[in-house]
Order: C-alpha cells, then sequence, then structure tokens
C-alpha cells in the first residue's frame, strides 16, 4: 500500500502513555512516529494537568533515596531531612489490596498483576531517562510529632508535576528521533484489505488527510471520552454532561471510535469514571493550563462536606485521600445543583494545602462564626440556614461523645486514626469514620466545589501484552495496540491515587516493544 509517510510504529495520542510507548519502540530500534490532536500549545494530554504522582511499589526510603531530587533540582536530600521521614515500604502485596478494595474486587487481575509487578520498573525507566521525581511531602505526608509521616503508598511525583512530566517527555522522545506531528486528529485506522491487519493510519494535518504507514502497527493512547458531554451522558448517565472537565479538552474518545469500526471489544467500568471534588468557579470545558491539577479540593478529610441544603451527603473519612478523591465528585454531581461546600474551622484549615487552598487559587469564605458563614452561604446557594447550623450541631455532638467513651483515640492525620461520630450513646445517619473533630474554633473557612471529571474507565479489551482484542474472534486484532486511559477492565468506579500514570507507562512501554518488535520482524 502507498502512504504518505511510513515507519515502522505509530503512536496516537502524546500523553504519557504515548510518549513511554513511542520512546520505548524508539529504544528498541524501530522509526516511530507520534500523532497528537492538539496543538503544541496546548498538547500534552490529561498529562499535562496532572499532579504527576506515580503509584508503585518499593523497599522503604532507602530504594528510593538514590534517585530523588529536591524542589530546586538538587539531587539527593539532605540527612537531617532523612532522618524526619517516617515511610513505610509499599508491597506488591499491599498494592494487589489496595486495588482489590477500591475497586471492589472487579479489576481483571491479569491487567493490575501486570500494574503492580512493573510499576517499580516502569518509574525507574522514567528516572533512567532524565525525570526528576521528589517526595511529596505536600500531598502525601503530614508533620506529626518531629516526623513527616507518609501515608496512603504513594509517596512520589514529577518535580513540577504535570507540565514538566510533558516536558520530559517531549525532550525523551526528540532525543529518541521520534517524529511528532502536532495539530493531527487520527481519523481513522488503516488495514489491509488482505489481511485485515491494521497497517496505518489516517490524519488531518495542514488541511489535508494524509496517510502514515506503520509496518510494526499502531498504539492508540488517545484517552478517554471525558470531554464529550455527549459521550459522557450516554455512558455516565444523566447529569453527567454538566460535570467540568478537569484535563484535555481534546479526549473526546477519537480511539474508542477509530477501534470500534474494527470490531474491537469494548472492555470495562463503561459507567464509571475516575471525579474529583473540584472548584466550582473553574472553567467547564477543560482544565486551566495555569493552575491545572491546584482546582482539586481534597481537604475534605480535615472538615466536612454539606450540600445546598445543609447536609451532609458522604462519610468525608472512610478511607485516606488517595483512596476516596476518585469517587466523591460523583457524589457531589447527584447533589441538587451539583454543588457542595467543604467546611473547616480554624483547626482544620491549618492542615489545607496552600497549592489548592490558597486565596489566589480558590475563592474562601472566611467568618468568625458559623451563624456568620451560614448567611455568606446563602448568598452562594445554601437553601437552609437552620439545616446547616443543626447539621453542624450534630456533627459536633456525636465528635464529643465519641471523644468521651474513647479519650485514648487521637487525631492523627496520617493514618487512620478511628476519631469517629459513630459512638455507643450517639451516631449520626452518615458518620464520618477517621478524623472526625468538632468544627467550632473560629474563624470558620468554605469553598464551594463541583464535580470535575478526570477519565472514563471504559476502554477497550487487551491481551496481556496490550494487544487489542476483537470482540467478534476473542483474539487479537493484528498490528494494533492500546494503552493509557483507552485501556478498559483495570479501574471500576474507584482507583488507588497515582495508579493511573503508572499503567500508562507500564502498558505503554509493553506496547512499543511489542509493536517494535513486529515492526522487526516483517522487515
Amino acid at each position: 500500500m502507498d502512504f504518505d509517510e511510513s515507519y515502522d510504529v505509530v503512536v496516537v495520542g502524546g500523553g504519557n502513555a504515548g510518549f513511554s510507548a513511542a520512546v520505548t519502540a524508539a529504544q528498541s530500534g524501530a522509526r516511530v512516529c507520534l500523532v497528537e490532536k492538539a496543538p503544541i500549545e496546548d498538547a500534552g494530554g490529561n498529562t499535562f494537568y496532572t499532579a504527576a504522582a506515580f503509584r508503585c511499589c518499593f523497599d522503604g526510603l532507602q530504594d528510593l533515596l538514590p534517585n530523588l531530587f529536591q524542589a530546586d533540582g538538587t539531587k539527593g536530600l539532605p540527612q537531617d531531612l532523612v532522618d524526619k521521614i517516617e515511610m513505610t515500604p509499599y508491597t506488591k502485596a499491599d498494592f494487589h489490596a489496595d486495588i482489590n478494595r477500591v475497586t471492589k474486587g472487579r479489576a481483571d487481575p491479569v491487567l493490575a498483576e501486570i500494574l503492580v509487578d512493573n510499576s517499580r520498573d516502569a518509574v525507574q525507566w522514567l528516572m533512567d531517562n532524565g525525570a526528576r521525581f521528589v517526595l511529596s511531602f505536600n500531598r502525601q505526608a503530614f508533620f506529626v510529632d518531629g516526623k513527616y509521616k507518609f501515608w496512603g503508598g504513594m509517596v512520589m511525583n514529577m518535580a513540577g508535576q504535570g507540565k514538566e512530566l510533558f516536558k520530559f517527555h517531549l525532550h525523551a522522545a526528540r532525543q529518541h528521533n521520534v517524529v511528532i506531528h502536532f495539530s493531527s486528529p487520527a481519523i481513522d485506522l488503516i488495514t489491509n484489505p488482505t489481511t485485515n491487519e491494521v497497517v496505518g493510519v489516517k490524519v488531518f494535518r495542514d488541511g489535508k488527510f494524509r496517510t502514515i504507514g506503520a509496518r510494526g502497527g499502531v498504539i492508540l493512547a488517545s484517552g478517554g471520552f471525558q470531554a464529550s458531554p455527549a459521550l459522557r451522558a450516554q455512558y455516565l448517565g444523566p447529569g453527567w454532561d454538566l460535570a467540568h472537565v478537569r484535563g484535555s479538552k481534546y479526549n473526546t474518545g477519537d480511539g474508542h471510535a477509530m477501534a470500534k469500526k474494527l470490531g474491537a471489544r469494548p472492555e470495562g467500568n463503561y459507567s464509571g469514571c475516575h471525579s474529583v471534588a473540584w472548584d466550582a468557579n473553574s472553567p467547564r470545558a477543560s482544565g486551566n493550563p495555569t493552575l491545572t491539577n491546584q482546582y482539586t479540593k481534597s481537604g475534605y478529610p480535615l472538615g466536612i462536606m454539606v450540600n445546598i441544603d445543609g447536609k451532609r451527603f458522604v462519610d468525608e473519612g472512610f478511607d485516606l485521600r488517595n483512596f476516596t478523591y476518585a469517587v466523591f465528585g460523583k457524589e457531589i454531581l447527584k447533589q441538587p445543583q451539583g454543588i457542595a461546600f467543604q467546611i473547616w474551622d480554624a483547626e482544620g484549615g491549618k492542615l489545607l494545602r496552600e497549592e489548592e487552598y490558597a486565596d489566589d487559587v480558590t475563592t474562601n469564605l472566611r467568618a468568625e462564626t458559623l451563624d456568620e458563614l451560614a448567611d455568606i452561604l446563602l448568598t452562594k446557594g445554601l437553601k437552609s440556614k437552620r439545616q446547616f447550623l443543626e447539621t453542624i450541631a450534630e456533627f459536633n455532638e456525636a465528635c464529643k461523645s465519641f471523644q468521651r467513651e474513647r479519650p485514648e483515640t487521637k487525631f492523627d492525620p496520617s493514618v487512620k486514626d478511628g476519631m469517629s461520630t459513630q459512638g455507643r450513646e450517639r451516631s449520626l445517619h452518615i458518620g464520618k469514620t477517621n478524623w472526625a473533630t468538632p468544627i467550632e474554633k473560629g474563624p470558620f473557612r468554605a469553598v464551594e466545589v463541583t464535580c470535575g471529571i478526570t477519565f472514563t474507565f471504559g476502554g477497550l479489551g487487551v491481551t496481556a501484552a496490550a494487544e487489542v482484542v476483537s470482540e467478534v474472534t476473542g483474539t487479537k486484532i493484528d498490528g494494533l495496540w492500546c494503552a493509557g486511559e483507552l485501556l478498559g477492565g483495570l479501574f471500576w468506579d474507584n482507583y488507588p491515587g497515582g495508579s493511573g500514570l503508572t499503567m500508562g507507562t507500564v502498558m505503554g512501554r509493553i506496547a512499543g516493544r511489542e509493536a517494535a518488535e513486529r515492526a522487526r520482524a516483517k522487515a
């Protein structure tokens, strides 16, 4: 077949998964082309908008130290800081347990095993290729009793977060001579009419339709369909067209559509997604390229959330934040008008992260008394001042009752501390399982939040080698791979924070190696 351009491997999508695939294929000796729908000034996919946190197994702090950087770019950590860090190993058993718990046992066991077993190597590959990782002091640790206590198993992120992760990938791809075409949306996959194998991709670039050949095959890494209001409403359900988009506006299900034409098997939780408590004053249709992930509002474990009726609607402390934040957006969307208010007193407010709650990031509503705070919230949509004040009064009394019964229980935000509202004498219809302390010390603070959707969980079925599977034959579609948010079957309803980027690199690398090997075999 004749093509306008020809390569060994073509990758569709320029986020973390796509670039991981492209660079790995190039390192395996392939001539690689990556096509990206967005223009370069708006590129990076959802990767650009992330905190660039990667969850991986590790054998404790000493396992990570040789590869860590400080925030100023200096490699290595000073000993006096190391001495203040309390961090336990994160084992394969821990990772598996977290996946099984948050997905309620629905995660594909083969994909889960691939993620867990390859997680440390994937992060090391990024490090070895120049990615600078820092410890997530501000996201995953609290300073308690003179120690930085890390919690939740995820301890690292890329220095500079998603913006720098995209820059790193772009630099690595150019170093490995990957040809990159921005402003080049993929329109269709090209197959051999005799063998039905995928041999290339049709794109729209510079005002023309062009064909790009791929001797080894095509890797789809074009993300989910979260930026399409129509597809959100179709698959996630009524009201989801109203959710705010956290990241790239270009992730509109293109990979799903192209693969569907070839009979690819849909796989996974099509009615599910990753969605968070998100600043209500954020843009609706795409993320903000300046503030990116700072619109996340993950301080709810330190206080409570109420809807516009003044009622709590979730257990804000049922698990550590990085195991709950991806599901609470959905719960907020269910509330009247799809908004809620996060509430703290002076004590809880002290522990909020500045990157999410500083005055130049969000609109903090402050008052010296709860009565005054309620009056402010009435101007923001709160319907019942009386109900709001009753909710907090009942919450406070339940906290105090529990503390009288269990005086030995102490507040510790770095662990599930058991500080609850659910005592013998008094309990709430919707309890708070951990970190339940009275909201009674002024000044008080509130932030208005809505649902921010990150990515969708429904995608394509794949083999252990990242090959897309046919719905008709149940076997692989020759020459077609998939990685990143387009992959289905791993995450259901929820996910362990930081595992999405890790899986993108893991499966991207597998797909890149496999496609490069197929190109060599066909040479």
